[in-house]
Formats: C-alpha cells, sequence, structure tokens
C-alpha cells in the first residue's frame, strides 16, 4: 500500500497572455463549440457558407468554453516575473531595452534553473563553490569596469559620459562589496585568479565589443572610422545591459525565499545587493542609456545591438553553469537527464498541448457539416438537421455535462482531508468518475451529432489547431536530440477523434516520433459513422496505457518518466511517472489531488524547497518508486 505522500509539480505557462485568460482545465468543455475558431480555420468555403446562414437565422450565442471558478493560484516565479509584465507594458512605448529583456525572458528563467542559483536561493550552495564563484564574478567584474571605461571614450556627449563614469562607478562599488565578501569568506584577495574558460569567454566579448570589434553582425569586423566609433558606445552598452537586467531579475527572485532563512540565510548579504533599490536603479539607467544611445541608430545597427544582447545573456548563463556544483541538486530535467537511463515522455493533450478543448472544435465542425446535401457521401449517414438544431442539441448536452461533472467531483471527495496518501483510496474513486466520462461519451453517440463529418475537414483543423505557447517547440526539440537523449515521447488522451492530434503533430513535423493513444472516429469511406472506437475515456484507461508502455521497455534498460497534465483525468498518470508536472490551475485537479492527500507546488519555489531537503548523499532522481513526485521537484 503506497502511503508516501507525493508532490505534485505545479507548472504556469508564462505566456504573453496570462494563463489564467485560457479556459480552466477543471471542466472539459467537451460539448460546446466555438465559433468564432472554426470560422477562422476556413474549413472550406462551403462550411463558411453554411455557419454564416445559421449565424443569420439565429440568435447570437456565447461560444465561451465552460469554465469553472476561477483558481487563485499563488504565483510560481516571484517578484522577477513582474519585471517581465512590465517590460512587456513598456514594449508599446519603444523601448530598445525592455523589448530585447521581453524576447529574453526564457533564458532568464533558465538562469534562474541553474544549478548554482537553485542552491544558492536554498540557502545549501557549498561554500567552496560560492568562494570559486566569487573570485571568477571579480575577474568578470574587473573587466566589466574596464568595458565602461572604453566606451566612455568614444561617447559623443557629455551626457552619455557622466552616465558610462555613473554606471562604472557602481561597478567598483559591486567589487568592494566582492571584496568584503572574499575576506569573510576566507578567499585570499591577493591569489591569482584563474578565469575558467566561460569567464574567459564573456570577458572577452565585452572587452572585443568595447573596442570596436562588433560581434552578432553579419560579420566580424573591425570599426574604425570616426563616424563608426560613435557607435561602439552603444554596441558596448547593448552587450552589458543583459548582465545588470538579469541580477536585478535573480536578486528580486531569491529575495522571496530569505524568508525560510531570514538573517540565518549563508548568502543573504549577496541576494539583499542585487535585490536592492540601489541596484535596480542601475539596471534602469543602464536600459535607459541604451534607449537614448538607440534613438540614431539604423534598423541594421539595432539589429546588430540584439544579436550583441541575446549573445551576452547566453554568455550569462554560461557563466552559472560553469560553476563547479559538487552536491546533489534539484533543477530541471533537461540539465540531469543521464542518456543512459531511457526517456519516456507522457502528455495530455487538449488544455495542455492545446488553447481548445479538441472537443469543442470537433461539436463546430457537426454543426457546420450539419444538413448539407451530399456532404456525407452516403444516403446510411445523411442526417438532415439544421445548424441551429444541432448547435442546440450540443448546447444541451455540454450543460448536462457541466452539471454532473461538479457533482461527480463532490461526490467523490472524502468527507476529510487525508492525512495520509494512499493511492488506493484515490484509484477507487476515480473509478466513479470514469464511469461518468463513460456515460458522457454514450450520450453523445447515441445522439447521432458525430455524424457526417469528413475526414479532410477534421484533418485541416488539426493542422491550424493553435497549440500553448513553446508547446510545438518543446516537442520539436526533443524530437531533433531525440537519439541524444535516449528518449520516446506519447500523446495520451481522451480526445474523440486521434487523427485531430495527428493532423496537429503533422503540421510541426512531430508525427513520426509521437505515439498516439486516443480515441478513433469510425468512418464509411471518408465520412464518420457517428461511432467511437473507445480505447482512452478515463483516468483508468490512460493509467492502464502509461502502465503498459512502462511495462514494454527492456526489462535491463533503466528509465525516467514524465508525465504532463492539466486535470483530474490526468491524475493516476501524474502520480505515477517519476516526475509529474502539472500545468495550469484545475481547480478540481487539486481539490481532488489535495483531499487525497497530493501536495501541489508551484516549479520554483518548489524547487527551492526540495533543495533544502536534498541529503548530500542522496540521488537527485529517483526511478521505480512510482508513487511520489518529489524526487526533483521540478516546475
Amino acid at each position: 500500500m503506497r502511503s508516501l505522500s507525493p508532490f505534485l509539480l505545479l507548472l504556469r505557462i508564462h505566456n504573453r497572455v496570462p494563463f489564467s485568460s485560457l479556459p480552466s482545465p477543471s471542466i472539459r468543455s467537451r460539448f460546446r463549440p466555438s465559433k468564432r475558431y472554426l470560422s477562422d480555420l476556413g474549413i472550406s468555403e462551403k462550411l463558411s457558407s453554411v455557419a454564416a446562414a445559421d449565424r443569420r437565422g439565429s440568435p447570437s450565442r456565447s461560444t465561451s468554453l465552460a469554465r469553472c471558478a476561477a483558481d487563485p493560484s499563488p504565483p510560481t516565479v516571484g517578484a522577477g516575473m513582474e519585471m517581465v509584465a512590465k517590460a512587456a507594458a513598456a514594449s508599446g512605448e519603444g523601448s530598445v531595452a525592455r523589448r530585447f529583456w521581453i524576447g529574453s525572458w526564457k533564458e532568464a528563467l533558465f538562469a534562474s534553473y541553474t544549478p548554482f542559483v537553485v542552491c544558492l536561493a536554498a540557502g545549501k550552495l557549498n561554500m567552496d563553490t560560492f568562494r570559486n564563484y566569487i573570485a571568477q564574478d571579480v575577474y568578470f567584474l574587473r573587466a566589466f569596469a574596464q568595458a565602461y571605461e572604453m566606451a566612455e571614450e568614444f561617447a559623443d556627449d557629455d551626457e552619455t559620459k557622466a552616465a558610462i563614469t555613473e554606471l562604472r562607478k557602481a561597478v567598483l562599488d559591486e567589487l568592494k562589496m566582492h571584496d568584503a565578501v572574499v575576506q569573510e569568506w576566507g578567499i585570499d584577495p591577493t591569489k591569482e585568479i584563474i578565469p575558467n574558460p566561460a569567464t574567459l569567454k564573456y570577458t572577452e566579448f565585452l572587452l572585443a565589443t568595447a573596442g570596436g570589434k562588433i560581434e552578432g553582425g553579419k560579420g566580424h569586423g573591425k570599426i574604425v572610422t570616426p563616424f563608426e566609433k560613435t557607435k561602439i558606445a552603444a554596441y558596448t552598452v547593448g552587450a552589458m545591459t543583459p548582465c545588470m537586467r538579469l541580477y536585478a531579475f535573480l536578486g528580486k527572485e531569491l529575495q522571496l525565499h530569505l524568508q525560510y532563512e531570514g538573517n540565518g540565510h549563508p548568502y543573504k548579504k549577496w541576494i539583499d545587493t542585487y535585490s536592492s533599490a540601489g541596484f535596480e536603479a542601475s539596471a534602469v539607467q543602464i536600459e535607459d542609456l541604451l534607449d537614448k544611445l538607440s534613438v540614431s541608430l539604423t534598423g541594421e545597427e539595432l539589429e546588430i545591438i540584439e544579436k550583441l544582447w541575446c549573445h551576452a545573456m547566453k554568455l550569462e548563463i554560461e557563466f552559472f553553469n560553469a560553476q563547479p556544483i559538487v552536491q546533489p541538486v534539484v533543477v530541471p530535467l533537461t540539465k540531469l537527464h543521464d542518456p543512459t537511463n531511457h526517456l519516456v515522455i507522457f502528455s495530455d493533450f487538449d488544455l495542455t498541448c492545446t488553447v481548445l478543448d479538441s472537443s469543442a472544435l470537433l461539436a463546430e465542425i457537426a454543426i457546420l457539416t450539419a444538413s448539407k446535401p451530399g456532404q456525407s457521401g452516403t444516403d446510411t449517414l445523411s442526417v438532415q438537421r439544421s445548424p441551429s438544431d444541432v448547435r442546440n442539441s450540443w448546447d444541451v448536452l455540454s450543460k448536462q455535462y457541466t452539471e454532473e461533472y461538479e457533482q461527480c467531483i463532490e461526490s467523490l471527495l472524502p468527507s476529510e482531508q487525508a492525512k495520509i496518501f494512499y493511492y488506493e483510496s484515490l484509484y477507487k474513486s476515480l473509478e466513479q468518475f470514469s464511469n461518468f466520462e463513460k456515460q458522457a461519451n454514450s450520450r453523445v453517440i447515441e445522439s447521432g451529432l458525430l455524424k457526417g463529418m469528413n475526414l479532410e475537414d477534421i484533418k485541416r483543423t488539426g493542422e491550424c489547431l493553435t497549440l500553448q505557447d513553446g508547446c510545438k517547440e518543446f516537442f520539436q526539440n526533443v524530437v531533433k536530440i531525440k537519439q541524444k537523449l535516449n528518449a520516446e515521447f506519447h500523446i495520451l488522451s481522451y480526445c474523440w477523434c486521434a487523427d485531430l492530434i495527428r493532423s496537429a503533430f503533422s503540421s510541426v513535423g512531430c508525427l513520426n516520433e509521437l505515439g498516439i493513444h486516443s480515441n478513433e472516429f469510425n468512418y464509411e469511406g471518408s465520412v464518420s459513422t457517428g461511432e467511437i472506437l473507445r480505447m482512452m475515456e478515463s483516468p483508468l484507461d490512460k493509467v492502464k496505457t502509461f502502465k503498459s508502455i512502462i511495462a514494454n521497455l527492456a526489462s535491463e534498460e533503466k528509465h525516467l518518466s514524465v508525465y504532463i497534465g492539466d486535470s483530474v483525468g490526468d491524475l493516476l498518470c501524474l502520480l505515477e511517472a517519476d516526475v509529474g508536472i502539472v500545468i495550469g490551475s484545475s481547480l478540481s485537479l487539486r481539490r481532488v489531488g489535495e483531499q487525497f492527500g497530493v501536495s501541489f507546488v508551484p516549479l520554483y519555489s518548489g524547487s527551492i524547497k526540495k533543495q533544502r531537503e536534498v541529503i548530500e548523499d542522496a540521488h537527485v532522481w529517483k526511478g521505480g518508486t512510482g508513487d511520489n513526485l518529489d524526487q526533483v521537484t521540478n516546475k
């Protein structure tokens, strides 16, 4: 019997639009269509004309997806991401520095998950590692100050010169702070600092840029004319700004975690420095200076600065990653995965990968194809219904599903919150939920509303399906390095029609590398009969498929399983996986999980929390336990 208290990792997607504005996955909007979305797709001219006729003949209806009450989820990235939000607001005001920062927010988040930063935030960073970092940073800051001095020589007005001088003074003050730290932590200040390759690469880049040798343009070249030399200050500031903004971001992010340690945090002085109002002011000052220097530049020259910015951000992350870590660290999977272990990544589809639920799209196709003469292709499948009648029928099914969903969730919750997690108790309760889902699917099939849908329309809809921000890139990237990762990938979905899923991933070039496990439409020719080959309808079906895939792996091969999901239907798989990642803010998922003793933790704060608990001889990733998700609390 499983009695460990598992942690599920709460992943909030940091879209340009807040994730909370997207449909909540707590109630699957499996029957309510989104007319606007399908109309935008333009499935075919014939279908569009049918939809137009329907709109003229019937009153306007809300096409929003069924949603549960807003879920007040805790923030997952802290004050640091508020900077990103402010940057987004500033982007419309013409700020070059803010626009570049917006473009680098993923890299900034990645920096916060480097082993060095995670251990530092937790207050558990090995002291020798910190001493080594301080020494490398002293070497870097000396070059940073030198780059300011070189850029100042080429500034073409007194105001710019004064601003650079002030920024250089702030760096020298920072070096004084480091000198105090060096002595406090037992580092010999007279000892020669030997830069590691990452530090050397970064400093050489800065000094080369300040000297007029510009990287990141169409080619490397030396700026030689007096007119060209006036641009050096702008290029240099563009290469230096990312460091300042990133440190301000990390400082504010880590300041949130001092509350756990208070004055006892061993690296409080470092965190206080970079989260201070003074350091933020310096970051804003260099951003303002970059904006000022960019005003007179051409579009091509701005592109060069952007490339310098991006390259500097890359080098900054390499600088953090180069710090030698000699302790077990709770960090993102991509940095710890041992390719000798077989990696198996599972993901849900609806509202985990997609912005809209697939059933809503299939419902819209059914409405648009309703009563179209010859659409079915066979007399036996022809269904003479007006689009308005079909839509009304869908609305009735949707309302019934939503009401019964809430009732089902309430009925399966134990009267008191469990103090100890029992997998078997949760599994038994979800049997009731599984029966509810199957009954709902039976009503859809019996309604006949899925009859007469053309396979080509379904495929075209799948090809145009909007995926969550980052989903497309994630699958494209991991597929490219599939062999290197020693990995395989599976989609486990309640979707009624696997053809829709296949088309969605085919359009992004990933279909051949994914195992699609879902339900299938039954067709006569290329037209749906209204029947569904029911293979994946419930949490029990999903976890059965999950276990089957894992069981079929070579017995002698070690493996690491990851499951990504968003709803109650994913809960058993999330618990079975070595790493369970929850996307979004499903109220019903969290209610059910917590009532049965499952803890949900935001990724970053969860990583910090788990890092504090890691013992020196612990293995970071634990395989084969199958019941706890806290071995690496990953966002």
